[in-house]
């Protein structure tokens, strides 16, 4: 990376995150420090939910998930502006007039204090996880590709996001977050527009369609049915839903970007913000991805994309091996290029068949070369997806343009991890240290306990994300910690918001036999047989809390009714 380019990189970084810390330095109540003095107008509330959703391996591996599968990955988020318009209609007022800190508050208003501490707990579990993989994701991909030493990375990113979370609270997540979200949708057109006046010349912006489509590229949606694929039009519709529920509905990373909105209307429209312009969003980072892949069939690719890895085995005694199977592949190019020409001038199903048989040919080269590098060394990570538009970012954009796009992934990273930060720190001072600890304080002294607190959880997420390595599938892993916990999480709320006559025991007790069936789901039917996706937990776990809950409901006619506790009492 030029001089320019760190230049760039670093004083975007600086400035921001300065303009973040100065902005909202001295936020001593809180109102402030947990829901930013409800000041938040509608497009910052829309900018902070995007940002907080959008993590650094949203832009690192969206684009590479295309480049390899097409844009499919778009319809897993169809049912996501329905789940939206629930949360605005039910949800959010209900939060407000309450005037929670926190969406767990709300459970012993309607509870008991035992059902809002679990709540809370499951939270914390899996968030805490999460925040660790936001932070690891992102510093594993740029270290490797980078050169850069992988804990001075994690560190780094995290330290950051420490900094302006601890200062500043909420306002300051969503003040670094509005100027973040610009950066990242600035860099995404400048890549956008650049891809298009890399494609070569001789062809039309209609003859490239006609290319992605041969390869498969353009297809979106997937209508077979199928329990085990996450990304089809069934599991779009009918499990999907429960995890955007329950994520912007009970998840405090999101519920805190929507509360602290300056009204319930501030706060629906920031939602339905993004009800409009998530889809589109993502079809427009699935879309680069397509155009990534365009590039590369008129430019030789690389074998595989985590270029460190290919010089790791060209110095190894698989080097020769290697090699052969390289030069395979550059063949196979060369013969890519005639045939993408006879398909662009003639779209014959002959002609497409062949740039299929190319393509194929090409994949079977890559497992063969993934297989000498697990023979090389089994703990490399041979799915080189999120590797893909880094390469192509390092590799191709201009002098300074790969500073600010560098500053992007950074961004993304820190935005994530603010959120989450700010969102842990919040539920355990709110619901667990003020609520149980120290009943009586005043508002400095839960204000500073909270930046303790956030401080803690900044460090809890560093080291988890430092050990990173000694676990195998941890992305995915804390992927499916978040599905085991969210269903039972929203069951819980939807038995609060619609089933009146259920009351305290019979949901807490509801919830705990359904976590435990959904884990004996996972270890049974997710991870054992493998037989369905963990997505659907997200929908077992609702319908077991409310079955559960019910039922008990029917053998406890003396549980407890409704409680009316405030903030104050």
């Amino acid at each position: 990376m030029s001089g320019i380019d760190w230049f760039i990189m670093c004083t975007t970084m600086v400035l921001v995150v300065g303009y973040g810390v100065w902005k909202t330095r001295e936020q001593n109540n809180m109102e402030s420090y947990f829901l930013g003095g409800n000041e938040a107008k509608w497009w910052t509330v829309g900018l902070s939910v995007m940002a907080t959703q959008a993590s650094a391996i949203t832009f690192l591996s969206t684009p590479g998930q295309a480049y390899y599968d097409g844009m499919g990955f778009v319809q897993f988020y169809f049912a996501l502006p329905l789940a939206l318009i629930i949360i605005c209609i039910t949800f959010i007022p209900i939060f407000y007039k309450l005037k929670v800190y926190t969406a767990y508050e709300f459970l012993e208003n309607r509870f008991d204090l035992k059902t809002r501490s679990v709540t809370a707990f499951l939270f914390l579990l899996q968030r805490g996880l999460a925040t660790g993989i936001t932070i690891y994701a992102p510093a594993i991909i740029l270290s490797s590709v980078m050169g850069w030493n992988l804990n001075v990375t994690t560190i780094v990113i995290g330290c950051i996001a420490i900094l302006y979370t601890v200062s500043g609270g909420t306002k300051a997540v969503h003040v670094t977050h509005k100027l973040q979200m610009i950066i990242i949708l600035i860099g995404l057109f400048i890549i956008f527009f650049l891809l298009l006046g890399y494609l070569p010349d001789e062809y039309s912006f209609n003859d490239m369609l006609h290319i992605a489509g041969a390869s498969d590229k353009l297809e979106i949606i997937d209508t077979k049915f199928d329990l085990k694929d996450r990304y089809n039009i069934w599991t779009s519709f009918i499990a999907a839903p429960f995890l955007f529920l329950s994520y912007f509905g009970t998840d405090q990373s999101q519920v805190q970007r929507y509360i602290s909105g300056k009204s319930v209307k501030e706060s629906r429209m920031g939602l339905m913000m993004n009800a409009l312009l998530k889809v589109p969003l993502q079809f427009f980072i699935l879309f680069i991805g397509v155009l990534v892949f365009l590039f590369f069939q008129f430019n030789r690719a690389p074998i595989f994309f985590n270029e460190s890895v290919v010089e790791q085995v060209r110095f190894s005694d698989y080097a020769e091996e290697g090699e052969k199977i390289i030069d395979e592949y550059n063949l196979v190019h060369e013969n890519k290029l005639e045939a993408h020409s006879l398909y662009a001038a003639n779209p014959t199903i002959q002609n497409k068949q062949k740039v299929q048989g190319l393509l194929k040919q090409e994949s079977k080269l890559r497992d063969e070369y993934r297989g000498i590098i697990t023979q090389m060394d089994k703990s490399v990570e041979t799915n080189d997806k999120d590797y893909v538009f880094i390469n192509f970012i390092l590799n191709q954009m201009p002098r300074g343009l790969v500073g600010l796009l560098l500053a992007m992934i950074f961004f993304a990273a820190m935005s994530s991890t603010a959120s989450e930060l700010n969102a842990l720190a919040s539920t355990t001072s709110v619901d667990f240290y003020k609520r149980i600890v120290v009943q009586e304080a005043t508002d400095r002294h839960y204000v500073i306990a909270s930046k303790l607190l956030t401080l803690f959880w900044g460090i809890v997420a560093i080291l988890f994300a430092s050990i990173g390595t000694l676990f195998e599938n941890l992305i995915q892993f804390v992927n499916i910690v978040g599905s085991i916990f969210y269903g039972t999480i929203l069951g819980v709320f939807l038995v609060a918001f619609y089933l009146k006559k259920i009351k305290a025991n019979s949901v807490f007790f509801g919830a705990v036999l359904t976590q435990i069936m959904v884990f004996w789901v996972y270890l049974e039917y997710v991870e054992g047989q493998k037989i369905i996706s963990f997505l659907w937990l997200n929908l077992i776990g609702v319908v077991g809390v409310i079955s559960f809950s019910s039922i008990l409901q029917i053998f406890m006619p003396g549980d407890k009714g409704l409680i009316s506790l405030s903030r104050n009492e």
